[in-house]
């Protein structure tokens, strides 16, 4: 008899901004009782959720379940920057562009099927467009090596055909109100999300189709005559399939073992700005800024119901135990508060009102954790880096495996190869620690 035990939970650091600026949050039943299902999903983020969405799509009749450790919106998916992005985003390279063409191609319809999806998201829960806004993004620079990464990656886009723009100092000026970039490479087609209020939407709005529980962490699964019988602290799911869509957390019950990367990004959000500090900042209300460089500083402005903020996303830390701590969360807080004030001078006096770390999972090739584990037992996970749109396409294709053996963007996903494995620690998290402070440090201005 095959049996999984989880080793440890999802553990959060500083609660998500996101979040905490939306209103109260309406509460999703605890699982407190014994039940059945045809499949059990274990994690509400953007893949679980587009598995749920996608199983209930190819067959309304399916008796689904999903379980989420603590409060829809204040995992990992709630913790992202919001950048659901339709190109080529390799961290790994200089200026995002994939390993060749056709490859990068392939992604980027992928991606835009998403997308696709995540819009009938947004349609079906009424998302206003401050929270699902197809307003494209900008690669910033602010060094020359930054502006040649800006050049490179127009190069590569105009060989694949795709519209963008070079923008002047000026041009990023005039749009940010910073000083600080020298230059920048707008694309059309990210789409721009509030990752808390879509996954609140999207959770809300299965609950009425599915079995959605919240503050359920799935604890172990163990192997039956006739299935699965899945625990958590106060009822059990016994249950013909499971998908774990837990990214990083699919290692604490004993798969891909030495093989995934667990990254914990930080992130912090200013208060409310005023009407006279709207005035001297400048530029358009709303936009958002990748770095020319992949470890560079993510910037996003916001306005609307929730205030008119700005968002600064930068450094990150190697955990093999999938959390970070209060002191790395604070240390990077001062990093991001020097960030600010190089970009907005003008803003001498703005404090941040929330600051969160949050953790995504990464394998050394770029693989995804996908696919059949056990009988009966699927994996979406390991999303590197791009959550939004990778985990709700990897959701999407494990929901058409699990129902149809297979589909176009599960071969895709089953094409790759097996993550590799990582060196022995200590190694493994001196080598990535040291790695991140140098691809940072190398970023410079960025």
């Amino acid at each position: 008899m095959s049996a999984y035990t989880a080793k440890r939970l999802p553990r959060q650091t500083g609660a998500a901004g996101w979040n905490a600026i939306l209103p109260p949050q309406d509460a999703l039943p605890v699982l407190e009782s014994d039940l059945t299902a045809d499949v059990t999903i274990i994690g509400g983020g953007f893949a679980g959720l587009s598995a749920a969405r996608r199983l209930h799509q190819l067959d309304p009749s399916l008796k689904v379940a999903l379980l989420e450790a603590g409060r829809f919106a204040e995992s990992s998916a709630g913790r992202n920057s919001g950048f659901m992005i339709d190109l080529p985003h390799d961290l790994a390279s200089d200026n995002y562009a994939g390993s060749g063409l056709e490859a990068d191609k392939a992604a980027i319809a992928f991606n835009r099927k998403a997308i696709r999806f995540a819009k009938g998201v947004a349609e079906d829960c009424a998302l206003p467009q401050e929270m699902f806004d197809p307003a494209g993004k900008i690669n910033a620079a602010a060094t020359k090596a930054g502006d040649q990464h800006n050049r490179d990656f127009a190069a590569h886009l105009q060989r694949l055909d795709e519209p963008h723009q070079l923008l002047s100092q000026q041009d990023m000026q005039e749009r940010t109100g910073s000083p600080h970039y020298t230059s920048g490479l707008y694309a059309p087609g990210t789409v721009m999300i509030q990752p808390a209020a879509y996954i609140r939407a999207l959770s809300a709005h299965l609950a009425g189709r599915i079995s959605v529980f919240e503050n359920t962490p799935a604890t172990a699964f163990e192997k039956q005559a006739d299935g699965w019988r899945v625990s958590t602290p106060m009822g059990r799911i016994s249950t013909g399939k499971i998908i774990l869509a837990n990214n990083g957390h699919l290692e604490s019950f004993g798969f891909y073992q030495r093989r995934l990367m667990h990254i914990c990004l930080y992130a912090s959000m200013t208060e409310r700005l005023t009407p006279e500090q709207i005035k001297r900042l400048g530029g358009t209300p709303r936009w958002s800024v990748t770095p020319a460089d992949p470890m560079g500083t993510s910037v996003r402005r916001i306005s609307g119901s929730y205030g008119d903020r700005i968002l600064v996303r930068s450094c990150s830390s190697f955990h093999p135990t999938i959390e970070t701590s209060e002191m790395r969360l604070r240390n990077a807080g001062w990093v991001q508060d020097r960030k600010f004030r190089e970009r907005f001078p003008q803003l001498d006096g703005v404090q941040m009102e929330h600051r969160w770390a949050g953790m995504l999972c990464l394998s050394r090739n770029g693989s995804a954790a996908f696919g059949e584990l056990d009988q009966g037992v699927y994996s979406a996970c390991c999303q590197n880096g791009l959550g939004i749109a990778r985990g709700t396409l990897q959701g999407m294709g494990i929901a058409e495996l699990v129902l149809q053996g297979g589909s176009q963007i599960a071969s895709h996903f089953l094409a790759q190869p097996l993550p590799p494995k990582l060196p022995p620690e200590p190694f493994a998290s001196l080598g990535a620690n040291t790695y991140l402070m140098w691809k940072e440090w190398r970023s410079g201005k960025e």
